[in-house]
């Protein structure tokens, strides 16, 4: 496996999005949906504590956390990356878009580079995401992208997962 953190921090470009570092100047307009451990940010003084713990995490080789930016703007529209360590070659994808932007594609955009880099470069076996039973627009994102609904957890969540033949 090659984990994070790497030499350079990736860059991702599609058609439409692109992933790519969270810089400090973008921080301001993802207080809405910014979060670490389920907590959500209120202030831009949390959502920057927030992002300097997710730089941490990074480079103490437990996650990568990607802005999702729209290619015509560059401007951060919603974030994704992988969480939580990578134990037994396994990551956990979580990911998060700016209401405004929900709906138009973006998020499976991001989730499909994301996904590729997983398995490609980071060389994970099983991707796996969680989500309340009640979020549908991610559980129909899930479903499309070709992961499994393989347990209901505590708190009305359920964890799907995408495997990788090995």
């Amino acid at each position: 496996m090659r984990l994070p953190p790497y030499d350079i921090f990736p860059i991702i470009t599609g058609d439409t999005i692109s992933l790519r570092e969270i810089m400090i100047e973008d921080i301001d307009n993802l207080i809405e949906i910014s979060f670490y451990d389920a907590i959500q940010a209120t202030t831009l003084q949390e959502a920057t504590e927030m992002q300097d713990k997710i730089n941490k995490d990074y480079l103490d080789g437990n996650s990568i956390h990607w802005g999702i930016a729209d290619n015509a703007t560059n401007k951060i529209i919603g974030t994704c990356g992988y969480y939580r360590g990578f134990d037994r070659e396994a990551g956990e994808l979580g990911c998060v878009l700016l209401p405004q932007y929900r709906g138009q594609g973006f998020m499976t955009s991001a989730m499909l580079l994301a996904i590729g880099f997983g398995i490609d470069t980071i060389q994970l076996k099983r991707v796996w995401a969680a989500t309340t039973k009640q979020n549908e627009k991610a559980i129909k994102l899930l479903e499309n992208l070709n992961f499994i609904k393989i347990a209901d957890l505590d708190d009305d969540e359920m964890e799907y997962e995408l495997r990788q033949n090995t």
